[in-house]
């Protein structure tokens, strides 16, 4: 027999841990190769972790709603024939003492966890991560006297601080964390009780607590202004009309107006590379590569963003399917961690529930997004050599949000008018 070490896998860029959710499989559980043991949870999504050899499940190290860091050793799978060399002792003692070192850190992790939410100061996610990594508590964060705007705490910042403390951090933590349990127990939230004994009082299940937590973030540090036009798209709904039947007949695919907007603000993007940027603190980040972040809503009413790469590439099939792709692993929380990683600007579909417009709330630390408005039959005013008439045209509204701190007025609105001149002048002969 010998002993293979389940480690939690790399999950995408900026994902350095999870939170184990449930285990599929109790230790004396046969486990075949490529089969689910657990399954984890990081702030973007849901996933499982698979077994990369057929054994048994001899050690359990982490239970439920504990925090793993990318890398560590979460399980032992008993393999037979020696498919995977067992350590040699020595070796085996060492690395045993390093997964209970793990496990002791992981532990008081969990059992004391720093709470932002109890703090009246704003901290970037940026800090708050710097912060937790380095061990640096809550009452450290607020007596720094922050250099950012409004005092605020910026990366460089705390940085100095880890760099120039010479306090142990966890000895500083306890004595704060401890009596404000004893002497404050209000600080825990009691559940809200129904008045009239009638109304029913339901949790935020996690997803939803963290889409809170991020759409407060986001108003908070972004200066949000918007920007609206309104689009012809009579020739695209025409031409979508004609191909459709043949393109799925052809690809296996539906071919649904999101590939064809997805096309055109790719395109803008090109044209306007200071809307494909990110911010960190004082720092504009250009953006080399145009990953469009594309909203979807799961069967539970939550949301999430799962990003095209590369989405300036990718010619029109090549779009559908990547669209399609992922909103279907959305629908069926089939999405890897990598799959929401990395976007760079993000367009929503409001007109998938009639929505004639909206005010999308920008997805940090992008800083700009772009919703769909429902497409509409209304008269219009056609312009033509002989004159002008009334006629019956297809159009919808585009919703630009965006982040004033580092995009004006001109910027925005040029942005968004390209793309609206894009789409109104879609070839309808176009071949796919």
């Amino acid at each position: 027999m010998a002993k293979f070490e389940l480690k939690l896998p790399k999950m995408g860029e900026s994902v350095a841990e999870a939170t184990i959710t449930n285990w599929l499989k109790n230790v004396g559980d046969a486990i075949e190769a490529d089969e689910a043991v657990l399954e984890i949870a990081t702030d973007k999504v849901d996933s499982e972790v698979p077994s990369e050899v057929t054994g048994v499940l001899s050690e359990i190290l982490f239970q439920v709603d504990d925090v793993v860091q990318v890398g560590q050793t979460i399980a032992y799978i008993e393999t037979e024939g020696g498919a995977v060399a067992a350590d040699a002792p020595k070796e085996e003692a060492v690395a045993v003492k390093a997964v209970e070192e793990s496990v002791e850190v992981a532990k008081e992790t969990v059992a004391a966890p720093v709470d932002f939410s109890d703090s009246e100061k704003f901290f970037s996610p940026l800090v708050k991560n710097i912060a937790k990594e380095e061990g640096v508590s809550l009452a450290e964060l607020e007596a720094m006297n922050g250099t950012g705007k409004d005092g605020r705490v910026t990366k460089t910042d705390i940085l100095d601080y880890v760099k120039n403390r010479t306090a142990q951090p966890v000895a500083a933590a306890k004595p704060v964390q401890q009596p404000v349990a004893k002497s404050q127990p209000v600080a825990a939230k009691a559940a809200p009780v129904s008045v009239n004994g009638q109304d029913e009082v339901v949790e935020m299940d996690r997803m939803r607590k963290l889409i809170s937590g991020y759409m407060v973030q986001s108003v908070q540090t972004s200066a949000h202004v918007q920007s609206f036009i309104e689009v012809d798209v009579t020739n695209i709904v025409n031409w979508r009309n004609k191909v459709k039947n043949e393109f799925q007949k052809r690809e296996g695919e539906k071919l649904t107006f999101t590939p064809i907007f997805m096309e055109a603000v790719a395109r803008a993007l090109k044209d306007f590379p200071g809307m494909n940027i990110s911010v960190d603190g004082d720092y504009i980040i250009k953006k080399k590569n145009i990953n469009l972040g594309m909203a979807a809503a799961l069967p539970n009413g939550n949301l999430i963003v799962p990003v095209i790469k590369n989405a300036d590439q990718l010619n029109m099939v090549g779009m559908a399917k990547a669209v399609n792709d992922l909103g279907n692993r959305a629908k069926a929380g089939k999405l890897k961690p990598d799959d929401t990683q990395g976007g760079t600007y993000t367009v929503t579909n409001v007109g998938t529930f009639g929505s004639v417009f909206g005010t999308p709330i920008i997805n940090q630390p992008q800083v700009g997004i772009l919703a769909l408005g429902a497409i509409r039959k209304v008269p219009a005013v056609i312009e033509t050599p002989e004159g002008d008439f009334i006629g019956i045209r297809q159009k919808m509204f585009l919703s630009h949000s965006y982040d004033h701190r580092v995009v004006d007025g001109a910027l925005g609105g040029s942005f968004v008018k390209r793309v609206a001149e894009y789409l109104e002048a879609f070839d309808p002969n176009r071949d796919i």
